[in-house]
């Protein structure tokens, strides 16, 4: 084979390799994570909207909750990796004290806007008083049915159910009515996530040295029938 044909053989190959780059999903941010865990910070990354109990039509973003308050130390202490958040700056409001249960949806947003959807993944852990379901897009991905969903993690995963552009994921929270102090909030953390790049149209240069490339195959190939 001459040197041109192995040359134009491997550009070929890279431009054609090169055209799909793997990526960590931007926008799957911890809780607590956009705030830098400072207490009583509105973290914008989450929003909420109360859909049943007590403070049904209650929405806005999710605030910090400061570990020297209750419902510390009951609930699994704040990290450097991420924060509860609560759905008031003032971490002494209660919900849902009387005979209904509440029902808050958390929602995070992501995009995927010039990526391979179905190549996506990720995977991750969340805690909830009291529990409730992780959904992907409308989909299910966990479910947490301990009512005391405060006091460990549980886990979620994603590897089908994306769409290009926008996804959303939702934390569905059930609180469960108690008279007195009854608190909510969501705890999540992301462990990994991957997509690939969707794939380029080449300009019209990488086509002409990806032809040159598969040229050079069929002369080779020519070439070597010709000697048989």
């Amino acid at each position: 084979m001459t040197l041109f044909a192995r040359t134009s053989i491997a550009v070929a190959a890279t431009l054609f390799s090169g055209l799909v780059a793997a990526a960590s999903i931007g926008g799957l941010t911890n809780t607590g994570a956009g705030t830098n865990g400072k207490s009583g910070s509105a973290d914008g990354n989450y929003s909420f909207a109360v859909i049943a109990g007590d403070s049904t039509g209650l929405s806005g973003p999710g605030y910090v909750a400061a570990s020297d308050a209750m419902p510390f130390p009951v609930w699994m202490p704040n990290t450097s990796t991420s924060s509860w958040l609560i759905p008031s700056a003032t971490q002494s409001d209660v919900y849902d004290t009387g005979a209904a249960s509440g029902v808050f949806k958390w929602t995070l947003s992501f995009d995927l806007t010039g990526y391979d959807a179905k190549s996506a993944s990720f995977t991750g852990r969340w805690a909830a008083d009291n529990n409730g379901t992780v959904l992907l897009n409308g989909h299910v991905i966990s479910t947490l049915t301990n009512a005391a969903g405060f006091l460990d993690w549980t886990s979620f995963s994603a590897s089908s159910g994306f769409v290009a552009g926008k996804n959303t994921l939702e934390f569905i929270v059930n609180n469960i009515a108690t008279e007195g102090g009854n608190y909510t909030g969501l705890r999540a953390e992301f462990l990994s996530s991957n997509v690939s790049l969707a794939s380029a149209v080449p300009e019209p240069h990488s086509y002409a040295l990806m032809l040159a490339g598969l040229g050079a195959l069929g002369v080779v190939a020519r070439r070597r029938r010709g000697k048989a």
